[in-house]
């Protein structure tokens, strides 16, 4: 019957920006697996109904990011579905969404370093879920005054990194005009006890007054200095060597010829 069934293991959620899979083990043989969702007050939805697989995208049914959720990993047989007898079942842990889902990577639109003054603009990680328009929410969307964005920043080829938090989408920086900057941002939501911070948008770095000896390093002036002295060293030696070739030559010619 459906109590032998082998129950899953290893229950886990993992969420980014509300895109939110259920991941468990084993692989079935021989029966299969489907998915209950519990809200706290939300009605019981099913999902991945008699998958062999062992994951679950459950997006759709947590739309109400406030709620805890428990998912129940039911083990049952194809005729099993019918049947009376509760199936063997796993549980997860209680996931709460908003206060669990991972804060993606934040996309650098724009930036410019003008002067003393260094511009970031930069875009809000899209979610799953759509407005009734049809186009999606940004996290910004769903944790509105919650949601704080921190900037890391540092002068190109040095180690010691400034920040700087905002609640917009822009950041305006004074800086040293006579140096370049590298940069990332990051989503955060202080009032979070756990995956307070999310991920680290990609490094850009400006090059506003760029030199060589920034792009290149002091490696290259130093062959650059050496090929010039051995260039220019040559070049003595040779007009020394030819110099000579003259006046040798200069004083043959000067000689009385011999029998005359």
């Amino acid at each position: 019957g459906n109590s032998e069934l082998p129950t899953a293991v290893n229950v886990t959620w993992s969420s980014i920006n509300f895109k939110t899979i259920l991941q468990w083990q084993p692989k079935p043989s021989g029966y299969f697996y489907t998915v209950e969702i519990h809200g706290q007050t939300s009605d019981t939805q099913k999902k991945c109904i008699l998958t062999t697989e062992t994951e679950c995208d459950v997006t759709d049914a947590l739309r109400n990011v406030k709620e805890t959720y428990t998912a129940h990993i039911l083990s049952v047989q194809s005729a099993g579905m019918d049947n009376f007898e509760e199936p063997p079942f796993a549980s997860s842990e209680k996931f709460t969404p908003y206060n669990q889902t991972i804060l993606g990577k934040p996309e650098i639109q724009n930036y410019t370093q003008k002067d003393s003054k260094l511009n970031i603009v930069f875009q809000d990680p899209l979610t799953p879920y759509m407005f009734p328009n049809g186009s999606f929410q940004s996290i910004r969307d769903i944790f509105k005054h919650d949601l704080e964005y921190k900037l890391y920043y540092w002068k190109d080829q040095s180690s010691g990194k400034k920040e700087a938090t905002t609640k917009s989408n822009t950041f305006e920086i004074s800086v040293d005009n006579t140096n370049n900057y590298c940069f990332y941002i990051e989503a955060t939501i202080p009032s979070r006890r756990e995956n307070r911070t999310g991920q680290e948008s990609m490094v850009f770095c400006t090059s506003v007054g760029r030199t060589i000896l920034d792009e290149y390093g002091a490696e290259v002036f130093i062959i650059i200095a050496v090929i010039a002295i051995a260039v220019i060293t040559l070049a003595i030696v040779l007009s020394v060597i030819l110099c000579k070739r003259k006046k040798a030559k200069a004083a043959r010619e000067k000689e009385p010829l011999n029998g005359i």
